[in-house]
């Protein structure tokens, strides 16, 4: 079946089947920072905004995304550089898998709260799993860049 989804602005016809979960039709269509690490929803490896809010899109039947505007990082490219200069300056960078949803976390939680806490910082994380840090150095960053430091 053919749903039609405003991806980063534009709108977009993509063919999915009644089972598709929006990850898996977001990389075939050729968005590729949205990726899957868990097969559990516990991982936020694949993390995109449905009308502005972080959503787990490996948990998100694509159906349910018809006519709806969907964010990934490629559409946040020059926030996300922002982002991404402070965790390299901060040396909180690691690998870089799960940095996509990680990234679309912390500009979501960027827009939601305003002097957050360092409690609600990790609660608002909760669910972004990083296999390469201690995660010290990226609240750090996320600090920094939040103006929370």
């Amino acid at each position: 079946m053919q749903i039609e989804i405003i991806l980063n602005g534009k709108k977009v016809a993509l063919d999915v089947k009644n089972n598709e979960y929006l990850a898996d039709s977001l990389r075939t269509y050729g968005v590729f920072s949205v990726r899957k690490g868990c097969d559990t929803t516990c991982c936020g490896l694949c993390t995109v905004w449905i009308e502005e809010k972080p959503v787990l899109s490996c948990a998100v039947l694509s159906i349910r995304a018809n006519g709806k505007n969907i964010t990934t990082m490629e559409g946040l490219q020059k926030e996300a550089e922002e982002f991404a200069q402070v965790l390299v300056s901060e040396g909180s960078e690691q690998c870089g898998f799960c940095s996509p949803g990680f990234i679309m976390t912390v500009l979501a939680m960027k827009r939601e709260l305003k002097n957050p806490t360092e409690e609600e910082i990790v609660h608002y994380l909760t669910g972004n799993l990083c296999r390469c840090t201690g995660y010290l150095g990226q609240l750090r960053a996320i600090k920094k860049y939040l103006g929370v430091a």
